[in-house]
Order: structure tokens, then sequence, then C-alpha cells
């Protein structure tokens, strides 16, 4: 499928989700292929609210660019934020980083940080919008344009489910996007300062993230697809 094609698919499945759902909306995490679905969200599907989740240990960059990005295209991002004890529970059992020391304290925190908020985001939506995209990891392979979304009890939509990394930065530059400053220091994948590194040439893009775990585990639990699956938690 050539780019053009794609991109008239993704501008058509975000109209028809409009037309299918009174109330969407968009989790925007500020990396790259968010970025894209802001701009095509914004001139072919305005009525689709946009939420972000500031987990509180963002890097400068993300928070830089939600400020260019309200004012680049003049419209609101809703900010969700962590519930106050649960991150203080969290610190206080386990120390400021101890997610870092095993998987499922790790896990804990992105339920804390990232998890929980989002449910919060979702409730009474209809149908909600991510920038998933099938080439991204292994844990995401399987995934598709259009699934329900179990575990949070309403409709899913991955519009760039096929797009490649370069259909990602080709239409970041033809359409002159703002874009996390990270991007250009080595940073493809982009979620909390601490759990982030800059890849080494030929490494995976999500390579990055939570490093010192396996692939098939980097996932933080926004996009399990059963409830079960709660314990087993992705940005």
């Amino acid at each position: 499928m050539t780019f053009a094609s794609k991109l008239l698919e993704t501008q058509q499945l975000l109209k028809k989700i409009v037309q299918d759902h009174a109330s969407v909306t968009f989790a925007h995490s500020l990396g790259a292929e968010d970025m894209v679905l802001m701009d095509l969200i914004t001139k072919h599907a305005p009525s689709i609210e946009i939420f972000s989740i500031d987990t509180g240990r963002l890097p400068t960059e993300t928070y830089d660019l939600i400020e260019r990005a309200i004012k680049h295209y003049r419209r609101k991002i809703v900010v969700y934020f962590p519930e106050q004890s649960a991150v203080e529970n969290f610190v206080r059992i386990n120390g400021i980083n101890g997610f870092r020391d095993s998987i499922a304290q790790r896990k804990d925190c992105c339920h804390a940080r990232k998890v929980e908020p989002l449910q919060r985001a979702l409730k009474g939506k209809a149908a909600w919008i991510t920038g998933l995209r099938r080439e991204q990891a292994v844990t995401r392979k399987n995934l598709s344009a259009s699934e329900f979304d179990q575990a949070n009890g309403l409709q899913k939509y991955n519009p760039l489910i096929e797009w490649s990394e370069d259909d990602v930065w080709d239409y970041l530059h033809e359409f002159d996007v703002p874009y996390n400053a990270l991007h250009d220091q080595g940073f493809p994948s982009i979620g909390c300062a601490p759990c982030t590194r800059a890849i080494e040439p030929g490494e995976d893009v999500r390579a990055g993230r939570w490093w010192w775990e396996n692939a098939e585990q980097k996932e933080c639990g926004l996009h399990v697809k059963n409830p079960d699956d709660s314990a087993t938690v992705s940005s």
C-alpha cells in the first residue's frame, strides 16, 4: 500500500469514527505518531477530544511540546494527572525509583501514573483513539485498526496501525508538524524521563523504553485487551 493510500484511509477512518460514535477521545502521548494524529484530527475530525496524561516524570522536552502543540493548533489538550495518594504510596513502599527493581514494581508504577488516569479520561466515552503502529514492537504485531477494548469497555481505534516509521516522519516533515526535540537526539520512543534512553544505531525503536526489561514485557498497561491482563501492563 502506498503512503498516499494509507493517508487517505486514515482520514476516512477518522471521519467514520466521528459518525459512528457520539463521544470520542484521542489519547495523546506527544510522540511522533500522536503528533501526526493531532494534525489529522484537527484537519479532518476536529470534534474529537484530545487528552494527555502527565505522569509527573515526563522529560522537559515533552512539556515544551505540549505548550507548542496547543499554540500551533489553537486547541485544547485536556491533561490528566495521577492520584497523589497512589503515587505517594508507591514511593513510600518501593522508593522513588523502585520501578527498576522488578517488573511487578514497574507495572505498579505505570498503573498509578498512567493506567488509573487513563481510566478516568475514558469514563463516559464511546470510543478512543491511539497512535499505535504494528511495527513498533512485538507486543503490538497482532493489533487491528479497530477493536473492542474489554479492559475499559469501549471501542478502540488505531488509525496508524499500518504506517511505517518512514510514513510518520514523511508526514511530519511534509506538513511541518511540531514534534518532540528528543526525537532529534536519538529517542524514537519517549515516555517518562527515568524510563527512556536514546537508542544505538540498529536497535529496535522501542529499545530505549524500560531498557532493562525483555522486549516481550515492554507494555505499561494502557493497551491491554483483556481486564485479566491488567497485570501485564503500554505507551
